[in-house]
């Protein structure tokens, strides 16, 4: 897609346009290509292990920030959603939108402004990944488990457990991604 076809297609003026494709850029969404323009950006293997990392250290810091910050109350929606995820675990579609709701409170309940920033173009990246790793039965499953031990964790005002669950939990999805990844380059 060019520049202009952007701008005349959702009908602003290039400007905006331009501001907003330099800041995809500046975060690795797209790519400019001399010939086909611009391009969603693909991530390479380097590149994804390099995002989980940045995402094991991230909301490992979240689920420690919140064992010491979070409220009764907001404690009491995490739970919430741990049970709103176990009811989700035949579809596929609701799993991914509770799985994302937790992790966005959880973000939030750190009470830190510029870790939830971070996270969220930290996210913004993941999503060039396509499918959830939640795809795989199983991954599901076990990911009731690891959330179900971050927020008991949490409940516990344990900030070390808290931590090392989600990073624990982080590492289990960078294992059935890389697992996906290597699948795929296998079929090429």
């Amino acid at each position: 897609m060019r520049e202009v076809e952007l701008a005349e297609s959702i009908g602003l003026s290039r400007t905006p346009v331009r501001e907003a494709l330099a800041r995809l850029e500046s975060d690795g969404l797209i790519t400019h290509d001399a010939t086909r323009g611009i391009v969603v950006a693909e991530l390479d293997y380097s590149m994804v292990t390099e995002l989980y990392y940045m995402r094991e250290v991230l909301e490992g810091t979240a689920a420690r920030l919140t064992a010491r910050h979070a409220s009764e109350v907001e404690i009491s929606i995490l739970e919430d959603l741990c049970h709103q995820y176990a009811e989700s675990l035949d579809d596929e579609t609701k799993l991914a939108v509770s799985n994302s709701q937790f992790h966005d409170t959880l973000y939030r309940c750190s009470h830190n402004r510029y870790l939830v920033n971070m996270l969220t173009v930290l996210h913004d990246a993941l999503s060039l990944l396509g499918t959830t790793t939640l795809s795989n039965p199983e991954r599901a499953a076990e990911t009731l488990k690891e959330h179900e031990a971050v927020v008991d964790a949490i409940r516990n005002r344990d900030a070390d457990g808290a931590e090392q669950a989600l990073r624990a939990h982080i590492r289990a999805a960078q294992k059935v991604r890389m697992k996906k990844l290597f699948a795929t380059s296998d079929k090429r």
